[in-house]
């Protein structure tokens, strides 16, 4: 048996998937927030030809910013919708933040913005997408034996940009995008070996980060 062959899954194994993060803003307005105000992160729902903000993507960016809150909290988009029924839910909700000054004149929904503490609504757009693929992987099963063998490749593109409006003023303080690129792969040498570039948690983790800057204007 060719000891190289043994070796290479073991090299792969130490080689980590390359991912690059890039992270931008704008501030159109001084922020700043007290210790009893909340912050509520929302994605955009899917409606007909719309595409959705993908919910894990959501979550991730609600945990981390509430990890690194600094002191002030930071409300579940479930609980938020709940608080604000039906105003958020999929079916009325609006489809981009363009439309949320609209909603925040509304006195019932200003007042009860207000009931809960919540200062800015960050509303996030984006999907993380494969852009490129190449390679082969085939597998084969007999009696006794199976198989992989190939490699196969593949470079995802995540890019996201949350809008923080402020519920007081009814404006918008600026606007973060967060974009992350990596290539995963596969290797087939009997047994197949993942290399995957997590681009979409590298996304979530710049953004939340400078998110908490932000709203605590430090940045």
């Amino acid at each position: 048996m060719n000891i190289r062959w043994l070796m290479a899954p073991t090299i792969l194994l130490l080689l980590p998937a390359c991912v690059s993060t890039n992270i931008e803003q704008i501030r159109q307005a001084n922020t700043g927030i007290a210790a009893d105000e909340s912050v509520v992160i929302m994605g955009r729902k899917n409606r007909s030809s719309i595409s959705e903000t993908e919910e894990d993507f959501v979550t991730c960016v609600n945990t981390k910013l509430a990890n690194n809150s600094k002191g002030f909290g930071v409300v579940p988009q479930k609980t938020f919708t709940d608080a604000l029924f039906p105003w958020f839910e999929p079916r009325t909700a609006p489809l981009n933040s363009s439309e949320l000054p609209k909603m925040l004149r509304e006195p019932l929904i200003a007042e009860r913005l207000k009931e809960i503490g919540v200062h800015y609504i960050v509303w996030i757009q984006g999907s993380t997408d494969r852009v490129d693929q190449a390679g082969a992987m085939s597998c084969v099963a007999t009696v006794g034996a199976a198989g992989c063998f190939g490699f196969l490749t593949w470079e995802n593109d995540a890019t996201y940009e949350a809008s923080i409006w402020d519920v007081k003023t009814g404006t918008s303080a600026g606007n973060i995008s967060s974009e992350a690129n990596g290539t995963s792969f596969v290797t087939g040498v009997v047994v197949p070996i993942p290399i995957i570039a997590r681009v979409q948690s590298a996304a979530c983790t710049s953004l939340s980060s400078q998110l908490s800057a932000f709203i605590r204007n430090e940045a």
